[in-house]
């Protein structure tokens, strides 16, 4: 069976100190078959890393920065060379969208060669979840229709990408509580549509454990929609940013998959899918 941790973060991701060798190891140890190196893009919200060091330490207070490209790169160029008989190591990247920021994505990602993209909202309008700047001054119903809103928008027009990235995030910053899965289904559902005729997927984040949420990451309920509109595309990922995630519940989330009726989990390579029987 097929063991892979699809989120990884690593010290090139600003809210990560861990080392991407440390976590490598950790893999290893674990018995993963696989891991993917998916550290963080936010543009809109965080410099480019030439840009932000540049600033004096007054100038970046409050500020973070994107991925240092040519670091990041090489490093996992050295890592798939010396660990290459003990584990497949990939390399891709979180690509937190915004409408207004597709273009620079698309920049990005014409620039460098992946093996896989995780589109994930993780603001709006600029606005972060966790501060929630996103959520002050709307009610529950109107700032969950504007997440989806937003993710639906920019699939309509952005297309290089493997997975949607923990799809129903927004619920882990809902002071409100989790909003109810029937009053965004039919938005959900457009979205899924939209992913499943693009042969593109979703991913399980198993953050969902560790946040001590109720349910799973996307939800039971979105799970069983993605695969009753025909989804077969998914990859599981821990969204780690420290020792102790790395691998989490993977094997866990892999026997709730097969419970809902699906036969596979994806890795990828070049951006395309590999399937692999649960």
């Amino acid at each position: 069976m097929m063991i892979a941790d699809y989120h990884m973060h690593t010290y090139y991701s600003d809210d990560s100190q861990y080392e991407m060798e440390k976590a490598v190891k950790k893999a290893i140890d674990l018995g993963l078959n696989e891991i993917c190196f998916t550290d963080h893009v936010d543009y809109g919200i965080k410099l480019e890393h030439e840009d932000y060091i540049r600033l004096n330490e007054e100038e970046r207070k409050n500020r973070v920065a994107n991925v240092d490209y040519a670091r990041y790169f090489e490093e996992i160029r050295q890592l798939q060379i010396k660990y290459k008989d003990r584990i497949t190591i990939k390399q891709g990247m979180e690509f937190g969208i915004q409408t207004h920021t597709i273009p620079a994505f698309q920049t990005l990602f014409d620039r460098y060669d992946f093996d896989f993209i995780i589109l994930s909202c993780h603001q709006v309008e600029d606005k972060e979840f966790w501060t929630q700047d996103f959520q002050k001054g709307r009610s529950q119903q109107a700032y969950n229709e504007r997440y989806y809103e937003e993710i639906l928008n920019v699939i309509k027009v952005y297309k290089d990408y493997s997975v949607l990235g923990h799809l129903d995030l927004l619920k882990r910053y809902d002071l409100e509580g989790e909003y109810p899965f029937e009053k965004t289904k039919d938005i959900i559902t457009e979205i899924l549509k939209i992913v499943i005729a693009d042969k593109k997927g979703i991913e399980i984040n198993t953050s969902s454990f560790y946040y001590g949420l109720k349910d799973l990451m996307p939800s039971k309920n979105i799970l069983k929609l993605y695969h009753d509109l025909g989804g077969t595309i998914l990859t599981i990922g821990s969204d780690s940013h420290k020792e102790d995630q790395v691998g989490a519940h993977i094997e866990e989330i892999q026997e709730e998959l097969k419970k809902i009726g699906f036969k596979h989990i994806c890795t990828f390579d070049k951006m395309k899918p590999i399937f692999h029987e649960l």
